[in-house]
């Protein structure tokens, strides 16, 4: 049994289609399939059902699919242990993020980590549906690790790391009501229209889940997914919205008001599969960003 091939069908079954498997591997769609068929021969059973719409695992796929992991982690962990021997980590690390990370400077942190450790090859991709998304590729094993906002406890298979938090305060435009005070119940919140993001990104749950547990929902006007737009839309009159303080811009035409009889932390973490180890490379930046990081209300730097 070759590893290249069981990595192929773990590729396979993570991303449920043989051409993205075969993007994510960078070869020939016929090599992933011809692979999986000699895997398949080999153990004597069919291990994918492959119809024109999907790529689905059966039972014998879905028994392989963890022992294949876990064989493949051992063969990493031993390349890893040579190349610590050998003065150099290598490998290959799939970072998730969500579109916006302003608590860190995520560019001069993995650039801090290249200059580091050359042999590694980053990549990096952001999440246009946020948070819960992120984790569920974490635990369908498609990163290593990702940059989430996800209050209460993590989802089924993923492990959180604290980094940083910031608590949710109410903007509002200079001329609204609201504007004039310091403090505000989120009872009076009632009938409002905010400006938030899709369900789904992390803000959006914390805000959602202190107005459930005041007894009412709130009516989200304007949906966006661009964390740096929502003062321009409050400021225009369009709603009113619960931002982390560290970006909300200081405007004159802006007013910001802290809501009171809520639980409105936002916590940035870093998720991680909570049934595998980290590579030697992935504890690498693990390290470097725990080293970085606070979780007392101030931002990465």
């Amino acid at each position: 049994m070759e590893l290249r091939h069981l990595s192929y069908f773990v590729a396979v079954a993570e991303e449920r289609s043989f051409t993205r498997a075969a993007a994510r591997l960078q070869i020939v769609q016929s090599a992933v399939s011809a692979a999986v068929k000699s895997l398949e021969r080999e153990l004597g059973a069919p291990l994918l059902d492959r119809t024109s719409k999907r790529v689905a695992l059966t039972d014998a796929g879905v028994a392989l699919l963890p022992k294949a992991r876990m064989t493949l982690d051992a063969a990493r962990d031993a390349r890893d242990a040579v190349d610590e021997v050998r003065g150099g980590l290598r490998g290959t690390l799939r970072i998730g993020t969500m579109t916006s990370v302003s608590l860190i400077d995520l560019p001069a942190l993995l650039g801090r980590f290249h200059r580091r450790y050359p042999g590694i090859d980053l990549q990096l991709a952001a999440a246009p549906a946020g948070s819960r998304m992120l984790a569920d590729a974490i635990a369908e094993d498609a990163y290593d690790m990702a940059f989430v906002s996800i209050p209460g406890p993590p989802p089924a298979g993923v492990a959180l790391r604290a980094l940083a938090s910031d608590t949710l305060t109410l903007v509002a435009a200079a001329d609204h009501p609201l504007a004039g005070r310091d403090r505000v119940p989120i009872e009076e919140l009632d009938g409002e229209a905010f400006v938030d993001f899709p369900i789904g990104y992390g803000n959006r749950a914390v805000a959602d889940r202190a107005f459930e547990a005041a007894g009412f929902k709130r009516r989200v006007a304007v949906e966006i997914t661009n964390i740096a737009e929502a003062a321009d839309y409050v400021r225009h009159g369009l709603g009113i919205a619960l931002l982390p303080q560290f970006i909300i811009p200081v405007r004159d035409d802006i007013a910001r008001i802290t809501v009171t009889g809520a639980d409105l932390v936002w916590r940035m973490s870093l998720a991680v599969p909570a049934s595998r180890a980290p590579s030697a490379a992935g504890r690498a930046l693990i390290a470097l960003i725990e080293a970085t990081a606070w979780t007392d209300d101030r931002a990465l730097g």
